[in-house]
């Protein structure tokens, strides 16, 4: 199978997600179509905690509120545009390649922004649908499904991280055995290896490997040291795909709720923080695009899809305005449960894939200055994301 077909292969999931997402958390909105007559009193009608927000409130302005939706719409793609190409055009710029100091400090940057998405935006919007006092208390206040999605998610995300590393290797031959008598597929755990003569080394990236006394040493011969970059390729188109998935799912979420929100009093701040929010998290995407070495067809797709999620998410918003109830008991649970799923999915692409493959890898560990200035970043990309977590 040519790497194109693979391509292909793997975006038309990505093209089925977006659609299945748009779906599911459209479904609450249409369940409550048919609003409760003034006639018929119910309980959530007597409680103003889980009344529909938009009968009464000072900032509810039906047409400033459409103003501001339709300014966000091209705002925010623009913003999710220019942060998601501007890695992909710093090859034009000798300081911000790949492979200068540069370029992983503002990778940790935005690794740093990535993970904050996850921590401070989606997880708790997951906790306070999910033990809203609009849900039944049984089951939703005795367990904690916020978390334990979270957490199947990540594993989830591990599994699958696993298994289309598996589909790679075998497709491009991964799993043959090397001029050296070991199966290069072994690469997978020795490719970070900061050193090739033979001295102790430790590496945990995407395949946590021990090497001692030369027993497994990466590189010994030019044709192992050629397929562990093309390992490493492997990894890196891997994690981009999925990347886009989880920050899909929260884009959809977010755009939705701005799109049939009348509160002027939320989507004013929310515009200026979302554009924000996608230009620092698409410089994050960006980068990993940009390592993935994808042909210029995939670049777009993947640049698209990061790009119009947000956006689409609001236009669809605003055409279920009239059905939109955002306390309804289906809807928390929709979307509270597609954030939790979403945020397990960030922590671990975040923590696992972006930081922690870098920061235990031959570069940082060859410099503890470079280490200091890349955990600086993390420590300014993940704190500005949780001070606009005020907003957005």
């Amino acid at each position: 199978m040519s790497w194109q077909t693979q391509q292909r292969a793997l975006f038309l999931p990505l093209a089925v997600l977006v659609l299945v997402l748009l779906v599911a958390a459209a479904a609450p909105y249409q369940a409550n179509a048919q609003p409760a007559s003034p006639a018929e009193p119910t309980a959530a009608d007597d409680d103003d905690t889980c009344a529909d927000p938009s009968l009464d409130g000072a900032c509810r302005n039906v047409p400033k509120a459409l103003r501001l939706k339709l300014i966000a719409i091209p705002t925010i793609l623009v913003a999710s545009i220019i942060g998601v190409c501007l890695p992909l055009f710093s090859r034009a710029v000798p300081a911000l390649r790949p492979d200068r100091n540069l370029f992983v400090i503002v990778k940790a940057f935005a690794s740093g922004v990535i993970l904050a998405t996850g921590y401070m935006h989606v997880l708790p919007d997951s906790f306070s649908n999910l033990t809203s006092p609009c849900l039944p208390r049984k089951p939703w206040a005795d367990f904690s499904f916020t978390t334990f999605v979270a957490m199947l998610a990540a594993l989830f995300t591990l599994m699958v991280d696993s298994l289309m590393l598996t589909f790679y290797n075998r497709r491009k031959g991964g799993n043959t055995t090397s001029s050296s008598g070991r199966r290069t597929g072994a690469a997978v755990a020795d490719h970070e290896s900061p050193a090739h003569d033979g001295h102790h080394w430790h590496s945990h990236g995407h395949g946590h490997g021990h090497g001692h006394g030369g027993i497994v040493v990466a590189g010994d011969k030019p044709e192992d040291e050629e397929e562990s970059t093309k390992v490493q390729l492997r990894r890196n188109r891997v994690v981009v795909q999925v990347l886009e998935m989880g920050i899909i799912v929260h884009s959809v979420v977010i755009g939705l709720g701005m799109g049939a929100s009348q509160n002027v009093c939320t989507i004013r701040p929310l515009v200026a923080a979302m554009c924000f929010h996608q230009l620092f998290e698409g410089m994050g995407l960006g980068g990993c695009i940009l390592q993935a070495e994808y042909g210029a067809k995939m670049k777009a797709g993947l640049v698209f899809f990061f790009s119009t999620t947000t956006p689409f998410g609001i236009a669809l918003g605003l055409a279920l305005t009239k059905v939109y109830r955002e306390n309804s008991p289906t809807a928390l649970i929709v979307v509270g449960l597609l954030n939790a799923a979403s945020a397990g999915l960030l922590h671990y692409m975040a923590l696992v894939e972006l930081l922690a493959a870098d920061f235990m890898g031959p570069k940082l560990q060859g410099s503890v200055r470079l280490q200091l200035l890349s955990f600086l970043a993390v420590l300014l990309g993940a704190g500005g994301m949780s001070i606009m977590a005020k907003w957005a």
